[in-house]
């Protein structure tokens, strides 16, 4: 009989790039947690991203599943922990990315559409030319975009031959990317999502808590194809690992998590995560409030049935993944982390301003026709500059997206708790500071995203009992005190703000091309 206590919490961390598991280790304190969670392992493997065309991402999602189960047995084996060890799984994931499957067989009818993918823009234009917009925007908080889940949903029916009649025969499932886990862990046994990750499909009504039926008529989207809705902290299911039968215990989309395991539980507090993306979120408690500055109002992880609760947030695209860009594409760096070396070598940009608007501009612009470039090249700039000024990017639009949330809920922001992997960037988390005349905080454990789903797991499976003994846990890092003068910031700013109207509305809208072509044929 197995007598082993179940102490660790794994949290599985499905994220853009890579798939991470992470072994914490619950019993590291004083019984009421004030030294901190230990981060018993970490496993990490990165998939395959396709770029089928301009402005397509995708995944595969079979990859996914098979990168995500392979970290979970190695984390298990680098630590020497057995898995009847566990107490529970916890999944935090990418959002917005879609998946459609075959009931029956489990098996994807196409790729993973990727959140950053740019190809129902169109299908968005359309709809805000029928007037849906409003709409949308007071019943799911978000804006008409292809960031979002539905227009991909969409473009899958209509797109793969003989997919919407399927759909509508119910043979067909749609999932973001922790459903798709959840459906795969449990045998195809469950399909379900949380609040956080259904209120970011641009389906769900974030004031009924339910699916949308008027926006799923509007897209052709049936019902039956989606997943059951429950709060970010609930028993899934249970799936087998080594011989162990274990609870998943959360789901929870990552900026949430994030959010969650930064501890910031009451209104007003903030945190901005640097991930692939930066995502700047503030808990907004029980109050439902729509930005007027480009913002989204999302559920958090503390909603429950009746009792929703709603975080506001400013999304930028392309954050650490200029970074990636300045690696993998221009080969500039051999290593992230390399970035802040060569940063550090010149004394400032050299006047040279990267506005990395890759896959569009996010908040609070908002534009799926921006589109990156590169400004002030003179003969002297050279590598340093340029990756400087790709870094100082990431800080100048988290400052957009400070300035913008403070200016809808008029709560300032006297510290910023940052986390993420260029969170670890010395360099960026200085600027970020000196940019935004702000401290910048930074916890011990950087990994909050898959904290704040192990946090969940464990309230849900009794390891504790209230968010006051998870607060308990956060501990400090480092403290980033700004130290720029106010003339060289708002120069600075005055640059980079010059290069983000140049760069709008770069790609003309198919909608308009359309028009050009046909009028040229005319003359």
């Amino acid at each position: 009989m197995d007598r082993s206590p179940r102490r660790y919490l794994l949290a599985l961390d499905q994220g853009t790039t890579s798939s991470r598991a992470i072994l914490f280790d619950t019993q590291t304190g004083d019984g009421g947690g004030r030294s901190g969670l230990r981060i018993a392992a970490v496993a990490q493997k990165e998939f395959t991203q396709f770029y089928p065309q301009a402005g397509y991402v995708e995944h595969d999602a079979e990859e996914i599943v098979g990168s995500q189960t392979e970290v979970m047995s190695r984390a298990l084996r680098e630590s020497g922990v057995s898995a009847c060890e566990i107490a529970a799984i916890g999944i935090t994931n990418q959002r917005e990315t879609t998946v459609v499957w075959d009931r029956k067989t489990g098996r994807p009818i196409y790729n993973a559409i990727v959140w950053q993918c740019r190809r129902t823009a169109p299908q968005c234009e359309s709809m805000i030319a029928d007037g849906c917009e409003k709409y949308v925007r007071d019943n799911t908080g978000l804006r008409i975009d292809a960031y979002f889940s539905a227009t991909k949903v969409k473009w899958l029916l209509d797109n793969i031959p003989g997919a919407r009649d399927r759909a509508r025969n119910g043979e067909l499932l749609f999932g973001t990317v922790d459903t798709w886990l959840i459906w795969r862990l449990t045998g195809g046994k469950v399909h379900a999502t949380d609040y956080t990750n259904a209120s970011r499909t641009m389906l769900f009504n974030i004031r009924t808590m339910d699916w949308d039926d008027n926006i799923l008529y509007e897209l052709g989207i049936p019902r039956c194809m989606l997943p059951e809705v429950v709060p970010s902290g609930h028993i899934f299911g249970t799936t087998r690992l080594e011989g162990a039968d274990i609870p998943i215990a959360s789901a929870v989309g990552d900026q949430q998590a994030a959010l969650f395991g930064q501890a910031c539980f009451e209104k007003g507090e903030v945190k901005n995560t640097y991930g692939t993306g930066c995502f700047l979120l503030m808990n907004m408690g029980d109050e439902f409030r729509l930005s007027r500055q480009g913002m989204l109002t999302t559920l958090s992880a503390g909603s429950r049935p009746g009792k929703p609760e709603y975080v506001m947030e400013g999304s930028v695209f392309v954050g650490g993944a200029v970074v990636q860009w300045l690696r993998d594409e221009l080969g500039l760096i051999s290593s992230a982390a390399e970035s802040e070396y060569f940063a550090a070598q010149v004394p400032d940009n050299g006047g040279v301003v990267v506005v990395p608007a890759f896959t569009g501009l996010g908040a609070p612009h908002w534009d799926m026709y921006a589109r990156g470039a590169v400004f002030g090249l003179t003969r002297g700039a050279g590598k340093n500059h340029l990756v400087r000024a790709a870094l100082e990017s990431i800080a100048f639009q988290s400052r957009d997206v400070v300035d913008a949330i403070t200016a809808d809920t008029g709560i300032p922001i006297r510290t910023l708790k940052v986390d993420g992997g260029a969170s670890a960037n010395n360099f960026l988390m200085q600027f970020q500071a000196d940019i935004l005349n702000r401290e910048v905080i930074r916890p011990s454990i950087r990994e909050t995203t898959a904290l704040g789903a192990a946090y969940l797991a464990g309230l849900t499976c009794g390891i504790w009992e209230s968010t006051d003994q998870i607060r308990r846990q956060w501990t400090l890092d480092r403290r980033f005190a700004p130290a720029m003068e106010k003339e060289a910031r708002t120069a600075l700013l005055h640059r980079w703000h010059r290069g983000v109207e140049r760069c709008r509305g770069w790609q003309e809208p198919a909608v308009s091309a359309a028009k050009a072509a046909e009028a040229a044929q005319t003359d």
